[in-house]
This record gives C-alpha cells, sequence and structure tokens, in this order.
C-alpha cells in the first residue's frame, strides 16, 4: 500500500514539474515582492524611534528570504485539482479506489508542494546571494544553526501538508461555499509569519505566537537560520512542528472519515 501511495506522489510530481513558465514567472514574483518589502523594512528600521523589535534589520532582511524559500509551505489554499474533484463531482470516483482517501490526497498535496519548492522557492532563494548591499540574502548565522534549520524544514513541509490536509477534510462535505477554507488559509498565513516575522509581534504575544501550531511551518525555521533562536533551544521548536503535525493528521482524518459518510456528490 505504501508503493502505492509513493507512485501517486511521484505521478503528481511529475505533472506538476511541466509547468516550468508558470514556476518562473511566480519565483520573479517572489523575487520583486521581497525587494520591495525589504525597502520598507530599511525605512521603517532607519527612522523608527526605539527598537524595532526582536530583530535586527539583518535579520529581518535574511528573514524575509528564508520566507521566500518556505513560501511554497504556506497554507493559502488546498490543492486546485482536489478542489475541483470536490466542487464537479469527480470525488465520487476518488471513492472508488482501493486506498485510504486521507493518505492518497495527501501524497497529492505533499507533492505538489514539493515541486513549487523546487522551481520557485529554490531558485529565488539563491539569485537573492547574488544582490548587492543591503538586499542581499545572507548565509546562516552559525553552522550548528543551519543544520537543525534542515530537520526544521522536513517537519515544516509534514506540518504544512497536514494542516492542508485538515483544510481539505473540512471542505469535502461543504456545498455552499469555500468560506471556511479561505478562513483557515488566511489564519494559517498570517500566523506562520507569512505576512510579517512574529518576532516583531508585541512583546507580550512572544510565547504564545511561539507555541501555536503556525510557528512551524515559518517562523520557527526562521529563527534557527538567522540565529534568533539558539541551537539549545531548537529542540523545543522542532517538538511543536511534530505535535502540531500528529494534532492536524489525527483531526483531519477524523472529520475526513466522518464528511465521507455524508458525502453529497454534485456536479456532473
Amino acid at each position: 500500500m505504501r508503493k502505492a501511495y509513493l507512485s501517486i506522489f511521484r505521478i503528481r510530481a511529475a505533472e506538476s514539474f511541466q509547468y516550468r513558465i508558470a514556476a518562473l514567472s511566480g519565483s520573479l514574483t517572489s523575487f520583486l515582492w521581497a525587494v520591495i518589502e525589504i525597502a520598507a523594512f530599511t525605512v521603517f528600521f532607519k527612522y523608527a524611534r526605539g527598537p524595532g523589535g526582536g530583530l535586527t534589520l539583518e535579520q529581518t532582511v535574511s528573514h524575509i528570504w528564508v520566507r521566500e524559500l518556505l513560501l511554497f509551505l504556506q497554507p493559502y489554499n488546498i490543492d486546485g485539482d482536489l478542489l475541483g474533484k470536490l466542487t464537479s463531482g469527480d470525488v465520487g470516483v476518488e471513492l472508488c479506489r482501493p486506498l485510504d482517501l486521507y493518505w492518497h490526497w495527501f501524497a497529492r498535496t505533499s507533492a505538489g508542494k514539493l515541486v513549487v519548492f523546487v522551481m520557485r522557492c529554490l531558485v529565488c532563494f539563491l539569485v537573492a546571494f547574488l544582490l548587492p548591499g543591503g538586499f542581499a540574502a545572507r548565509p546562516p548565522a552559525s553552522p550548528a544553526g543551519f543544520l537543525l534549520f534542515v530537520p526544521a524544514v522536513l517537519c515544516a513541509f509534514l506540518l504544512c501538508s497536514s494542516f492542508l490536509m485538515l483544510m481539505t477534510a473540512v471542505r469535502t462535505n461543504i456545498t455552499w461555499g469555500d468560506g471556511p477554507m479561505y478562513l483557515l488559509g488566511l489564519a494559517g498565513g498570517l500566523l506562520s509569519g507569512g505576512y510579517l516575522p512574529l518576532q516583531l509581534w508585541p512583546g507580550f504575544m512572544q510565547p504564545f505566537l511561539l507555541l501555536q501550531p503556525f510557528a512551524g511551518i515559518c517562523d520557527i525555521p526562521a529563527r534557527l537560520y538567522i540565529g534568533s533562536m539558539e541551537p539549545s533551544e531548537a529542540w523545543l521548536g522542532i517538538a511543536v512542528q511534530l505535535f502540531w503535525s500528529v494534532v492536524f493528521i489525527a483531526v483531519g482524518r477524523f472529520i475526513m472519515a466522518r464528511r465521507v459518510k455524508t458525502l453529497v456528490v454534485q456536479g456532473g
């Protein structure tokens, strides 16, 4: 059975690699947007009264580029093909396959995310090292931080995929719109640090922001890369990522099992 899910993963990845021009345009968009943000933060740190928050300007610039590297993990929306199946009625065909629907869709979702990383985000991040002056991406703060950054990214990949599957499970038997899905995606993007580094939020919110589930998608790996989280504290961040991944998988499987029993197949 595991070979079947691995084959689904590989097929979905091969399909997604065909869209090279779209990936290139997306990479260019991410690159230009990051440059605009860096310019805005440079002005903020230069003219703001008092400290700029829990990060220096150099750390903020690195955080922005790491965020662009991890942009493929931002949980803004569920897989487009799966959404099409839910709205067109093709989900009925999916139920006929001798596979667990949750893990079948989990493999498809994670494969799509991985391809976006390779074709779009990684290119943008590597080019950022060639920029001049204060706009350039910087190396990791320490070798130990980088060695812990890699498993943190892998855990973030698992966390993002499990959360997207939770969104998919919530959407499975909704026939009156995508509102709940968009609200979940907006909350995930905001609390992951996708719009503003979480360490620039008010100080009294920091304990909550570190322990809430979405910090593990972007903020915790970024902290390890830029050095605002010591390597000795990495165990806490990775533990938070794994804990919420297990919670999302358990809740997602439970919701999907309940929704499939009363699924309304519409369209045609």
